[in-house]
């Protein structure tokens, strides 16, 4: 057999069988011990205003409720501040911090991290454009840009070595942001201990009763966001588990709707980047 038609059979046989290659390449959440360890009571106090000030100034709401950045307009100014607040950030002691000191810190270091890597290739269609190198790499989630108590991290290292093993909380999802509009919310405010819970709440409201996170087919079919199929075991061991966890957040109308759903049909993306600049 030819290696053309090797990879063409490579690429239909999960089609096949329900599964998308991105599905099946998703990554896993696998603990990276040494960030474990935490204080109680704090021994640090994290300042977040800075990130703060940038949310309010640069996140938008569309009229249907998507949250868009709006890249093009940032200044000089407000972009040094970016730059130096995640220097900041970097130079802390995490294990200094308490449980829900920490759980805003990897949020907010994974989301201003995200906004200064697409205002370094701005502009940009896609997030998955941006290539830090290595061959196949689609999207800089895997490259190494942070360093904290003097270990390399990539945005996957936060999300899926540290956020996700640790509190293994699915809400997670609804809080960091991968910029692209198929992604949930990327919040107006940052996460601080005090508030974490409420944002993690909205981003979830937000999203599930949002088209691009659920919806139903003019047949009445479910489509869902493919977040829903990547991470599927964080939301479930089922299908109906994650429609379970669905209802959970939807408002009234939706919630009846999802009752009756016994399967789900489809699942869809939008990896456009979540920019408020039109195209």
């Amino acid at each position: 057999m030819k290696t053309t038609n090797v990879a063409a059979v490579l690429l239909c046989v999960p089609m096949l069988y329900g599964f998308s290659l991105e599905a099946l390449f998703a990554p896993k959440a696998r603990l990276w011990d040494v960030w474990s360890t935490y204080a109680e009571p704090p021994v640090l106090r994290v300042d977040h205003s800075a990130w703060d000030r940038i949310l309010e100034r640069y996140v938008r709401t569309d009229e249907s409720g998507i949250n868009r950045f709006d890249y093009g307009s940032m200044t000089t100014a407000d972009r040094e501040a970016l730059d130096s607040y995640l220097g900041r950030l970097q130079k802390l002691r995490v294990s200094g911090m308490s449980r829900r000191q920490q759980l805003a810190y990897w949020i907010n270091l994974y989301n201003a991290k995200t906004v200064q890597i697409v205002l370094d290739h701005y502009p940009v269609k896609s997030i998955r454009k941006i290539n830090l190198g290595g061959l196949l790499k689609r999207g800089p989630w895997k490259a190494q840009v942070l360093k904290v108590e003097d270990r390399k991290l990539s945005l996957n290292d936060i999300e899926h070595r540290i956020l996700r093993p640790i509190w293994k909380d699915p809400r997670i999802h609804y809080g960091v942001n991968c910029a692209s509009i198929g992604c949930p919310n990327l919040q107006r405010q940052s996460f601080t201990a005090d508030n974490s819970e409420k944002l993690l709440n909205q981003g979830a409201s937000e999203y599930v009763n949002h088209p691009r996170g659920v919806a139903f087919k003019e047949d009445g079919s479910l489509r869902l966001s493919s977040i829903y199929k990547w991470f599927k075991s964080d939301f479930g061991d089922s299908k109906a588990q994650v429609i379970e966890h669905l209802k959970r957040f939807a408002k009234p109308g939706l919630k009846q709707r999802l009752s009756g759903a016994r399967k789900i049909s489809d699942y869809d993306y939008d990896w456009s980047l979540n920019d408020t600049a039109p195209g």
